[in-house]
């Protein structure tokens, strides 16, 4: 059977925070780094990530990026390794989310893209509940027009 890695290209402005930011997100070294390019070769996930300096318009069409683990024990688990790097997580546990009741935590990479961790614990009847914990992610509730019926 073919085995198969996913891969992620990203455009960065300061390749060094990048890398530092990664190391943590991904517990692992670059298997290359250059000076415009790095990439990490993962086996858990199978991912190949790779980072090119290059300028980029803000506001492109990737909304979010993550890793669905095994279990919330997971979940914890990259927080502390986050916090441990110095990074700022944000906590989701129990909440709704793409049809879907989930345990997660968000952190930012110095480029702004959002990366989320989760498990989920279940399926939903609803896309969303309550106020997103990261705003213009996948589960920010979309604004309700009213309909006067007078």
């Amino acid at each position: 059977m073919t085995t198969f890695r996913m891969h992620v290209a990203i455009n960065v402005t300061d390749l060094e925070a990048c890398l530092a930011f990664y190391r943590a997100m991904f517990g692992a070294e670059p298997t290359k780094v250059k000076e415009n390019y790095a990439k990490f070769e993962l086996n858990n996930p199978p991912l190949h990530f790779s980072m090119n300096v290059r300028p980029y318009e803000k506001n492109g069409a990737l909304n979010h990026l993550g890793f669905q683990v095994e279990n919330t024990e997971a979940v914890h688990a990259m927080k502390s390794r986050f916090q441990e790097a110095g990074l700022v997580t944000i906590d989701e546990m129990n909440t709704t989310c793409c049809y879907a009741v989930q345990d997660k935590i968000w952190v930012s990479d110095p480029e702004g893209n959002a990366w989320e961790v989760f498990y989920t614990r279940e399926d939903s009847e609803f896309e969303s509940a309550g106020e997103a914990a990261v705003a213009g992610v996948c589960c920010a509730p979309a604004p309700v027009e009213l309909i006067n019926l007078d």
